[in-house]
C-alpha cells in the first residue's frame, strides 16, 4: 500500500532517553526530519531501569514496604530533570502523587490486581514523556504531548491479558491523522486505553508495538526503531563476535528472527507495518550516522540464503504418546483443544504415527496452576511427558529447503548436542532444533560460525559486531593486546616495500608458561608445525616444554634451535612419512607415534625392542573448520579403533612395546570438556594394552579469534586434568598445543599499495596476500584487521582487504570496517603467529613476508 502521509514515527527505548546527551540525539533527528518537511511522532519507553523499579514497587508495597522502590523512582526522574534543566518536582507532581496513592492502597489491601498493576506501571512512560516533551519545547522544538491511552484502544480481552498483555486495532485512523496542531508529537509506548476507561499494557517490549500501531494508524512513510544496537545481527553478539549486521530483511524474515529469540525488536511490532506496507528501520541511537537494518516487502537480496542463527531459552516440550493416534481421524484436534481452552500458545509441532510433541515458549501466563490443569486434561487422551528447560536453535533465512545441502557439514555439530525435536517451517524460513537448555548457546555459536559467511560485495551482511564494538569502545578502553602497546615499534619494523611477520616473545613466553604451569599435566609439548621460528622454539624449551614434530626436518630444526633439548623431550608424530624418517627417529631415541598399520606390517624389523605410541582416530571431529578437524570417518590421521587388535598383534610380532596412545581431534577448541571426552576415550581404549603409561590428549586449544570464539580457560582445563588423574592414576597425561602458543603472539604487517572504489565495492590492496597468509583462502579463517597507521581514527569505510596474487581467493578480509585508508598506510592482520609463514609460498614468484621477533 503506498503511503502518502508525510509522518515519520520514531521509537526510542529506555536506554535512549536516559540522559541529556540522548535527548540531544533525539532533537537532532527531529531537526533533520523537519528540515525535510516531515511530520514527526516520537514514541518512547520509560527511563532505563524504571519499569523494573515499578515492578519492585508492586511487589514490595504489597508487603507494606514500597518506600525504597518509590524513592528510587522519584530520584531517578528528578536526576534526569536536573540534567535537562527542568523543574522535575513541579512537572511530575501529579504522577508522584498518583504513585504515592496507589502504593498506599496496595499496602493497605495487599492485592495487586491486574488493573492496579497496569495503573502503576504506566506511570514510567507518562513521567518520562512529560520530561521529554518539556525539554523539547524548552529547546524550541514546538512539541505536542499526547496521552497514548486516548489514541490506542485495547481490544476487549478477559483476565490478566486484558490489562497486562493487550493488543490494539491498527487500521488507518483519519481522526488521529487530523488531530494534531503541531508537526512534532511525543507520546508513550507500552500503554493503551481500555474501553472502560482504564489503562492497559502491551507487555514488556510493547513500546515497539506501540510505535508500529501509531505508524499504521497515521499511514506513516517510515517507522524508525532507535535502540542500542544498529539493527538485527546474524546471531546474538554476546555469543559470538562474528555476528554480522544484517542490512535488509523482508517482513517475514524479520518476524522469524524476532520470534525465535532476537531481542532487538518485539515480534508483535512487525504485523502492523507489514499490513500497511510501511518501511521499518532499526537504528542505533549512539551511532546515528550508521545505517541499520531496513525491513520491507522487497529486501535487496531475495535468493535462498541463511541470514541468522538464533537461540530461544526457557522452552518446554510436551509429548503425547498413544497407539490410539494411529489412523485416528481428529486426534490432533482433540489433542490441541485443551491448549486452546487453557490459553496456552503452541510454537513448534512434531508428529509421528503414535506421538506428537509440541514446544511452549517461556510465557509469564503459563503458571504452574495452568500447566497442572493442562497436563491433567491431556492425560485423559494420551501418556504425557514434559521436558523442562530446553532451548530452540533456529537457522533463519529465505528458501531454507533449497539450502539443506549447505547445512550438511554443520550437522556434525549434533554429535555433541542431542536433539529433542526438529521442525522445518512451513513458510520455508527456518529450520529449528530443540536441545537441552545448557546446550543452546554453544550450538548456536558453532552453527553460526560454520554457516554464516559474508560474500564479496555482500548486499545482506554488514560489519561484524567485533568490528563495530571496537569502533564504539573508547580508545582508552581498547583491548590490551600486545600490538597496541608496541605500535610504534611495529610501525618502524614495517619497511616501505616489504611485508613482515612480527612475533612478540613476551606473549609466546606467557602462553608457554601457562601450559607448563598446569599442575595436573605431566608433560607439555609445543607443536612447532604452527610456527617453526627458532626463537619461539627456544622460548618454549626454556619454559619447560618439549617439542612436537611432524617431520624429521622439524626434529633437526628443533635440535638446532635448542641444543639442550634431550631426545626424551621430542615427540615425533609423522603422517604417511617415508621409511627413512621412522628409522631416523628410532635411531635418535625420540618418542615415536604411528598412525597407521603400514609401518608395522611392512617394516617390522625397524621396531624390534622399540617403545611406540599409537594414534587413534576417535571418529568424532572437532574444530573451527573442516580442514582442521583431524579426526572422523574421513580423516587421514590415526588408526580406527577396530584396527587396534591387529596393531597389537603386529607390534608383538615385531618385538615392539605399545607404551602410549594419542588422539588429536582438531584445532580451535575452547571447551575443556573436549579433553575430558578424549581422556575417557583413551582410558577405555587402553584397557587391553597393559604396557600403556602415557595418554596424549593432543592439542587444538582455542585462542581469541576475530570471529568471536575465546581462548580456552586454562584454569578450567587444569581442573579437568586433575579429575582425569584422580580417576585414572596409572597414566601420565600429555598435551601438545601449537596455535595456542604462537597465534596471538604474531601479526602480519603490510603496506597499502592501492585503494580502489567500484560502483559496487571498495578494495584496499596490500603488498602481500595469500602467498604469505593462506588461512583465509584455505579455511575461511577470519583474522582481525586494523589500519595500524590510523589506529586512533574513527571508522569511515567498509572495504575488502586484498593482495597482489592473481587469484580471486586472494582476499584476506571481506567487508571490514576501517578508517579512511591511503597508500602507504600499515595494515595489521592479527593472530598471524600460527600457520602463517610456515604455510607461505612463492606463488606468482612473489616473496612471502619475512619474520622478525621483538
Amino acid at each position: 500500500m503506498p503511503n502518502s502521509s508525510n509522518w515519520i514515527v520514531l521509537k526510542f527505548g529506555g536506554t535512549s532517553v536516559k540522559s541529556l546527551s540522548d535527548w540531544q540525539v533525539i532533537s537532532k533527528r527531529i531537526k533533520k526530519l523537519r528540515k525535510a518537511k516531515k511530520r514527526v511522532l516520537v514514541v518512547h519507553s520509560a527511563i532505563r531501569g524504571v519499569s523494573d523499579a515499578l515492578e519492585d514497587l508492586v511487589r514490595t508495597a504489597r508487603n507494606g514496604d514500597g518506600s525504597e522502590a518509590l524513592a528510587f523512582i522519584k530520584a531517578r526522574h528528578i536526576k534526569l530533570a536536573d540534567e535537562l534543566d527542568l523543574d522535575g518536582e513541579a512537572l511530575l507532581a501529579t504522577n508522584f502523587d498518583e504513585l504515592d496513592r496507589l502504593s498506599a492502597g496496595l499496602a493497605l489491601t495487599g492485592d495487586a490486581s491486574p488493573r492496579l498493576h497496569a495503573r502503576i506501571l504506566c506511570q514510567g512512560e507518562l513521567m518520562a514523556t512529560t520530561l521529554g516533551a518539556a525539554w523539547l519545547n524548552q529547546t524550541g522544538r514546538d512539541c505536542e504531548w499526547l496521552d497514548a491511552r486516548t489514541a490506542l484502544t485495547a481490544r476487549p480481552a478477559g483476565g490478566i491479558s486484558g490489562y497486562i498483555d493487550a493488543d490494539c486495532d491498527h487500521a488507518p485512523d483519519k481522526t488521529l491523522q487530523k488531530r494534531f496542531d503541531s508537526d512534532v508529537v511525543l507520546t508513550q509506548g507500552f500503554i493503551a486505553g481500555r474501553e472502560d476507561g482504564d489503562t492497559a499494557l502491551l507487555g514488556r517490549g510493547g513500546s515497539d508495538t506501540s510505535a508500529a500501531y501509531f505508524a499504521a494508524k497515521l499511514q506513516a512513510e517510515r517507522l524508525e526503531i532507535w535502540t542500542d544496537v544498529p539493527g538485527f545481527f546474524s546471531a546474538d553478539p554476546r555469543l559470538t563476535g562474528s555476528a554480522r549486521q544484517i542490512k535488509a530483511l523482508s517482513y517475514d524474515e524479520a518476524q522469524e528472527i524476532a520470534s525465535m529469540g532476537a531481542s532487538v525488536l518485539h515480534p508483535r511490532a512487525i504485523a502492523p507495518v507489514r499490513n500497511a506496507g510501511i518501511e521499518m528501520e532499526i537504528r542505533c541511537t549512539h551511532k546515528r550516522k550508521m545505517p541499520g537494518t531496513v525491513i520491507s516487502a522487497t529486501p535487496s537480496e531475495d535468493a535462498p540464503r541463511l541470514k541468522a542463527v538464533s537461540v530461544k531459552n526457557g522452552v518446554r516440550l510436551i509429548t503425547l504418546d498413544t497407539s490410539g493416534m494411529w489412523r485416528a481421524s481428529g486426534f490432533l484436534a482433540k489433542a490441541f483443544e485443551p491448549f486452546a481452552r487453557h490459553g496456552v500458545s503452541i510454537d513448534l509441532v512434531s508428529t509421528s504415527e503414535t506421538s506428537v510433541t509440541v514446544s511452549l515458549d517461556d510465557d509469564p501466563s503459563l503458571t504452574p496452576a495452568v500447566l497442572t490443569a493442562l497436563e491433567a486434561d491431556l492425560a485423559e487422551i494420551a501418556r504425557v511427558s514434559v521436558l523442562e528447560d530446553c532451548a530452540a536453535v533456529s537457522l533463519v533465512g529465505r528458501g531454507v529447503r533449497a539450502l539443506l545441502a549447505q547445512l550438511a557439514p554443520a550437522m556434525e555439530a549434533f554429535a555433541h548436542y542431542p536433539v529433542r525435536l526438529i521442525s522445518q517451517a512451513a513458510n520455508d524460513l527456518n529450520f529449528t532444533v530443540v536441545v537441552d537448555g545448557d546446550q543452546g548457546k554453544p550450538l548456536c555459536r558453532k552453527l553460526h560460525d560454520q554457516l554464516i559467511q559474508p560474500k564479496p560485495l555482500d548486499e545482506t551482511f554488514g560489519p561484524s559486531w567485533a568490528e563495530l564494538g571496537a569502533d564504539q569502545t573508547a580508545k582508552a578502553d581498547a583491548p590490551a593486546v600486545w600490538w597496541r602497546n608496541k605500535r610504534d615499534a611495529l610501525l618502524e619494523t614495517c619497511r616501505e616495500n616489504e611485508a613482515v611477520y612480527v612475533y612478540d616473545r613476551d606473549t609466546v613466553r606467557e602462553r608457554c608458561e601457562a601450559i607448563a604451569g598446569l599442575k595436573n599435566l605431566d608433560r607439555g609439548f609445543y607443536a612447532m608445525k604452527a610456527n617453526g621460528h627458532a626463537d619461539i622454539i627456544r622460548t618454549a624449551v626454556e619454559a619447560g616444554l618439549g617439542i612436537e614434530c611432524v617431520s624429521i626436518n622439524e626434529v633437526e630444526a628443533a635440535r638446532a634451535a635448542a641444543p639442550e633439548l634431550t631426545p626424551d623431550r621430542i615427540l615425533f608424530t609423522p603422517n604417511f612419512a617415508p621409511r627413512e624418517e621412522y628409522a631416523a627417529a628410532l635411531e635418535m631415541g625420540i618418542h615415536l607415534t604411528l598412525d597407521g598399520l603400514h609401518p608395522l606390517r611392512h617394516w617390522p624389523e625397524l621396531f624390534k625392542g622399540a617403545e611406540i605410541t599409537l594414534r587413534i582416530n576417535p571418529q568424532r571431529p572437532e574444530g573451527h573448520h573442516k580442514h582442521v578437524r583431524t579426526a572422523g570417518p574421513e580423516a587421514k590421521f590415526g588408526l580406527h579403533r577396530d584396527e587396534l587388535p591387529e596393531a597389537i598383534e603386529l607390534a608383538r610380532t615385531a618385538g615392539a612395546k605399545i607404551t602410549g596412545l594419542h588422539v588429536h581431534s582438531g584445532s580451535g577448541i575452547s571447551d575443556p570438556e573436549h579433553w575430558r571426552r578424549v581422556g575417557i576415550f583413551l582410558t577405555e581404549t587402553a584397557q587391553d594394552l597393559p604396557d600403556v603409561k602415557v595418554l596424549d590428549l593432543g592439542g587444538g586449544l582455542g585462542v581469541d579469534e576475530a570471529s568471536g570464539p575465546r581462548r580456552i580457560n586454562t584454569d578450567q582445563l587444569d581442573i579437568m586434568l586433575g579429575e582425569l588423574k584422580t580417576a585414572y592414576p596409572g597414566y601420565e597425561f600429555w598435551l601438545e598445543p601449537g596455535r595456542y602458543i604462537s597465534a596471538e603472539a604474531g601479526v602480519l604487517l603490510a603496506r597499502v599499495t592501492q585503494v580502489k572504489q567500484t560502483p559496487d565495492a571498495r578494495f584496499v590492496g596490500i603488498n602481500t596476500g595469500m602467498n604469505s597468509l593462506i588461512r583465509p583462502a584455505l579455511y575461511g579463517a577470519r583474522h582481525e584487521i586494523v589500519n595500524l597507521t590510523r589506529l586512533e581514527e574513527d571508522a569511515g569505510m567498509i572495504a575488502d582487504i586484498v593482495g597482489p596474487i592473481c587469484e580471486s581467493a586472494d582476499r584476506l578480509g571481506a567487508q571490514r570496517l576501517l578508517p579512511e585508508t591511503r597508500e602507504g598506510d600499515v595494515i595489521l592482520i592479527g593472530n598471524g603467529g600460527a600457520y602463517g609463514r610456515v604455510m607461505a609460498s612463492r606463488y606468482n614468484m612473489r616473496e612471502p613476508a619475512g619474520e622478525v621477533v621483538i
